[in-house]
């Protein structure tokens, strides 16, 4: 008798979320929650980066906006990617994990780490029409950490054996290659072992089997997740230039990997604030002076808060333009010659005697 009960508030429950789910009322409300949250989100960081100098007045303006173009395309092969993680049916839009990724990089400026996880979520959730759920996203999410960590340790190795870097520096360029070998065994090993008898037992085994990340699909996702880091390399290198370190291949390798070496866990990074404070301290220990190193890390993490914005802001507005675009029942007006002997014979099926007739003289 008890069970019942609870049985029926259970469905009494799911019922009002349905209704909600569906209701016209809650969805402006969301939107404009979201909207609000969004325009916090940008006032914080305006007055995080209001309240520091900003260094980017001194550099080069050709170089800055290469420097820009090249993490906004970082930005798209790092959502190209993600998209590969997912099955063909539960794919997300390139543009809303583009989008997703922006988000993250402007939440990671106001809010502790781990919180750019849950905004990449929040915004492919949200933006329409999304194929996935909640719990595809978060195992997409910790795939996702994985390729990070593949894709750096490359970029780390070879960091390591550069002449510039010290020997604290190497250690831990050394751990982030390391990371990268074990998490490249875990791709491989995981498909075997899911697909494995014990693991059809349980629940989640059976939940897991159709949407483990197959070797061929993660074999795409690291060279677009590769290509994404090289970018982002390239845009420190120029960067470091233009802000009159000098261009150095080496140290553009030992702060992209130094800021993100948290890519190393099975989840994304942490913090802008964690990231920074990590890149400066490698190029702080590589010889660079304190404040050109702060000041560097200060001016690649508002480009790259600004580029994430930006695409952010874009991928809000072609959502918002499709959702007021009036959609046209399709016309059977213009049709050309061969669209109406195609038609035709569709009829002629059900009436001879009209199809005896024939298309009407142009």
């Amino acid at each position: 008798m008890e069970a019942s009960r609870i049985d029926g508030r259970y469905r009494l429950l799911a019922k009002a979320l349905v209704r909600l789910h569906h209701s016209r009322r809650v969805k402006w409300a969301i939107g404009v929650g979201s909207f609000a949250i969004v325009i916090v989100l940008v006032l914080l960081a305006a007055r995080h980066f209001a309240t520091t100098s900003w260094p980017l007045s001194t550099g080069h303006p050709a170089l800055l906006v290469a420097v820009g173009l090249l993490l906004v395309l970082a930005q798209w092969l790092k959502a190209y990617g993600w998209g590969r993680l997912f099955t063909k049916e539960e794919r997300p839009k390139p543009l809303a994990l583009a989008a997703a990724n922006g988000g993250a990089a402007l939440t990671g400026v106001a809010l502790p780490g781990r919180f750019d996880d849950a905004m990449r979520i929040a915004v492919v959730r949200r933006y329409k029409p999304c194929p996935t759920g909640v719990r595809v996203l978060c195992l997409s999410l910790v795939m996702l950490g994985l390729i990070d960590s593949v894709a750096l340790a490359p970029l780390a190795l070879a960091a390591a054996v550069s002449g510039d870097a010290g020997n604290a520096v190497r250690a831990a360029l050394a751990v982030v290659a390391v990371a990268g070998l074990a998490a490249a065994a875990v791709i491989v090993a995981l498909p075997r072992v899911v697909a494995s008898r014990h693991c059809l037992r349980f629940r989640l085994g059976r939940w897991l089997t159709p949407r483990t990340t197959s070797l061929r699909r993660a074999s795409q996702a690291c060279g677009l997740v590769l290509a994404c880091w090289v970018a982002r390399a390239g845009a420190v290198f120029l960067l470091l230039g233009a802000l009159g370190i000098g261009y150095s291949l080496p140290l553009a390798l030992v702060f992209l990997c130094a800021g993100a070496a948290a890519a190393a866990l099975p989840i994304g990074p942490g913090g802008a604030a964690t990231q920074v404070g990590a890149g400066a301290a490698a190029l702080i220990a590589s010889g660079v002076g304190a404040s050109q190193a702060l000041n560097f890390a200060v001016s690649i993490a508002t480009l790259g808060v600004l580029t994430g914005t930006v695409v952010l802001v874009f991928a809000v507005l072609l959502q918002s333009t499709r959702a007021l675009m009036p959609t046209r029942p399709a016309t059977r007006t213009g049709l050309t010659r061969a669209q109406l002997q195609t038609e035709l014979s569709m009829v002629a099926r059900l009436s001879p005697a009209l199809a005896r007739k024939g298309p009407p003289p142009s």
